[in-house]
């Protein structure tokens, strides 16, 4: 089956994306999957479209040089994928990796709109969607008969949403409870060892895991997005990360990370919600953990998230390494579903 590919955004993730897709391209084809990428919108290197397939990797390579991949006067992203309309191809996939706002959601919001009234699928790393408007366009995609999928906004490659959709029948989670954040588990980690704090947050940014506003790490507000969209999707909420109550680190975290492990606890940054609905409950939080709790233990950009459930109890799910290949990868296990979904319905 030929998949038609638009990306808007073409930062990290996305181009790890490509690089993914040309290396696990045998195992694609086992599974009749043909990607060919047609366009890819930025807002600040240029784009552009061919319908007969672009050389993504080489514009990946153009970008990471420095360079542009198209006049700066390119349509807009919204252009594009209304151009995508017209695509020829088995299905069609809007790819939306653009950074997170995290006063509105937008402009990704209205990207994903834009690729369901163009009869295209959409699939998302950013967090931004699912945290301030997932059961909005969920519907959405319902009533345009398309998918809305969304793996890589939490915990990178780990399958939260997918495995919850597809292997828990009848289950009724009641809240989770989880290290969701990367950059500052590894950052409070440092702090135990007397690192300095800038030392660390560099090392991430370096890796390409921090945010590209440190400060939406730092101050809890990526966590927040996170809670945001795991309560909207498992627990049916509608809350945005602005209603969220946060926490997130301080000049006071080295000290008190210090005092727990002497007392031989762990300091780390919670991310909690219980409920169902309107009467969901939401926090991110500095808490000091109990050494055998599943939490305590994440070291270094590990993440960790637990399932409050019935009948199945506690379920954890735990990231070791978490990183930019397993967000890709995340991409990659929804742009499977999406073809098994199109290939259903055939």
């Amino acid at each position: 089956m030929q998949v038609a590919l638009l990306f808007v955004g073409f930062g990290n993730v996305a181009r790890r994306f490509v690089g993914l897709v040309d290396e696990v391209r045998p195992a694609l084809d086992a599974l009749d999957i043909q990607p060919v990428v047609v366009g890819i919108a930025t807002r600040r290197h240029g784009g552009c479209y061919d319908e007969a397939g672009l050389d993504a990797s080489r514009a990946a390579r153009q970008l990471a040089e420095g360079g542009a991949i198209g006049p700066a006067s390119w349509p807009s992203a919204l252009e594009c994928i209304t151009r995508l309309r017209s695509q020829r191809a088995e299905a069609r996939i809007v790819i939306e990796t653009t950074t997170l706002d995290i006063r509105s959601g937008e402009p990704a919001i209205s990207h994903c709109r834009a690729g369901f009234a163009a009869g295209a699928h959409v699939i998302t790393a950013n967090k931004g969607p699912v945290a301030f408007a997932a059961q909005a366009l969920l519907r959405e995609a319902a009533a345009a008969g398309v998918s809305f999928l969304f793996e890589g906004a939490v915990m990178d490659g780990v399958p939260i949403f997918n495995l919850v959709r597809e292997t828990m029948p009848a289950v009724d989670i009641r809240g989770f409870r989880g290290v969701v954040n990367s950059t500052t588990n590894y950052i409070i980690g440092a702090l135990e060892a007397n690192e300095p704090f800038d030392a660390a947050l560099a090392r991430m940014q370096a890796l390409g895991i921090a945010e590209a506003d440190p400060s939406l790490d730092v101050d809890g507000w990526d966590a927040a997005a996170k809670t945001a969209a795991l309560a909207n999707v498992l627990l049916d909420a509608e809350i945005t990360p602005l209603e969220i109550a946060r926490e997130g680190l301080g000049a006071s975290t080295a000290v008190r990370a210090r005092t727990a492990r002497a007392h031989g606890r762990r300091l780390k940054l919670v991310a909690a919600a219980t409920g169902r609905g309107r009467d969901v409950r939401a926090s991110v939080s500095l808490t000091e953990l109990a050494a055998d709790d599943p939490l305590a233990g994440l070291d270094g950009q590990a993440n960790a998230l637990e399932l409050e459930t019935w009948p199945l109890g506690r379920i954890v799910i735990t990231e070791r390494d978490g990183g930019l290949e397993q967000t890709a990868y995340a991409l990659l296990t929804d742009l499977v579903t999406v073809v098994k979904r199109v290939r259903g319905r055939a």
